[in-house]
């Protein structure tokens, strides 16, 4: 009896030590929460179109001509906002499948679509394993030509949209590390940013939007290049209540290069799009032509853009200076346009025969406290007219500046 009590005692407190190295053990993991409060002091000289109340910049609208002839959007405005205050919260764990695991959930106060404004909604959400050489990322992050580590240093949340591809998507990523190169491949879906017609489109296709990417780097120097396919399905039925099956498919390329020295950081990213409406860019696809008029049925053709940017700034931790210079060019269709009556259906900025955008900047920093300030001159060239192949004609330069002041106060 003495000994079953003392073997008891014994294993009691075997387990309570236990406990203890687990409680200290489990310490090292949890959820670690930042983020910043950010507001944004904005000036426009014309009409613009944009997201979030304004506070998303795209491109100046068009000339529109009263009864009297003269242009209603040639009007300036203003706007306050705090919108992007933003939530992180970065999750770590033990290991598991004999890797590192960690996780990121992170949201603001941009809402999803202009209604819900200053709601709350998820920006990131996804799980990491890591291991040695080789990660898998399961969840809503940046699509693919989204580079993390080259894109515009901007003051404004468009971050160089529209010509920076912007999206971010429901994904499985896999990324491979071969000494300096790293390989990825992305099979994504989509959510807040959509092709024409909803992220069904893609979903009934049966195939997620493909993205391939290779990058060599060092401490100085990143050289990459991405590719993609994506596959939409526009419509389930026809007009004359017949089935439809035609798809509309599209091809991306992007290059990009970061040079970091001391004194400064020079960027800059080339793209080519086939439907890239859903990365916030002119173009997308249209109704090439009616094969069948009894039924409906149509066929397809992509409205193609190529797109450039170059980011420069200072490396200094206290005082930053920038400037980013960008440049869109409406490439058309590789086909015919026979429905020229249905053309601009699935396409943004239509009648835009090319883009461009200066933008100078200054960043201060004085602790957890940053102010920013940004003038981005943005020119959209209008055409009279579109020939068929949905490039337009006769183009004339509409310009907005904005004038930006932000405040940050980082956690």
């Amino acid at each position: 009896m003495k000994k079953s009590i003392l073997l008891l005692i014994a294993i009691t407190f075997s387990l309570c030590f236990d406990s203890i190295g687990q409680d200290k053990e489990e310490k090292k993991f949890g959820i670690k929460v930042s983020g910043f409060v950010k507001s944004d002091f904005i000036f426009d000289t014309r009409q613009v179109v944009s997201a979030r109340d304004g506070h998303f910049l795209l491109y100046p609208k068009n000339v529109r001509l009263d009864r009297a002839g003269e242009d209603i959007n040639a009007k300036s405005s203003f706007n306050y906002l705090s919108i992007q205050s933003r939530l992180t919260g970065k999750i770590s764990g033990p290991d598991a499948f004999g890797a590192k695991t960690s996780g990121v959930i992170e949201g603001a106060f941009f809402g999803h679509i202009e209604s819900n404004i200053n709601s709350f909604r998820l920006r990131h959400a996804f799980i990491k394993l890591n291991w040695k050489t080789t990660e898998f990322l399961f969840g809503q992050y940046w699509h693919s030509m989204f580079v993390t580590q080259c894109f515009p240093g901007t003051v404004s949340f468009n971050t160089g949209t529209p010509f920076q591809f912007f999206s971010r998507n429901p994904q499985i990523r896999l990324t491979q590390k071969i000494g300096s190169i790293t390989i990825s491949g992305m099979a994504a879906t989509q959510l807040d940013f959509v092709s024409p017609g909803g992220s069904k489109t893609l979903r009934n296709s049966l195939l997620p939007d493909l993205q391939g990417q290779i990058s060599w780097s060092n401490s100085k120097l990143l050289i990459g290049a991405t590719a993609g396919y994506k596959r939409l399905l526009p419509r389930l039925e026809t007009d004359s209540l017949y089935k439809a099956s035609s798809t509309i498919g599209g091809f991306t390329g992007q290059a990009f290069f970061k040079l970091t020295t001391s004194p400064i950081t020079f960027k800059m990213q080339a793209t080519y799009l086939q439907n890239g409406f859903d990365g916030l860019a002119i173009g997308g696809y249209a109704v090439q032509s009616i094969t069948n008029p009894a039924r409906d049925y149509r066929s397809y053709t992509t409205i193609n853009t190529m797109s450039f940017w170059t980011d420069i700034h200072t490396n200094s931790k206290k005082l930053q200076v920038g400037l980013f210079i960008g440049y869109s060019k409406n490439m058309g269709s590789n086909n015919e346009i026979e429905e020229m009556g249905l053309f601009g259906m699935y396409s943004r900025g239509k009648d835009i025969a090319h883009l461009y955008r200066v933008s100078p900047r200054i960043i201060i920093n004085r602790g957890k406290i940053r102010v920013a300030a940004e003038i981005e001159h943005t020119g959209a060239a209008y055409g009279a007219t579109i020939d068929t192949k949905g490039i337009p004609q006769d183009a004339e330069t509409v310009i907005n500046n904005r004038v930006l002041v932000a405040v940050y106060y980082f956690f």
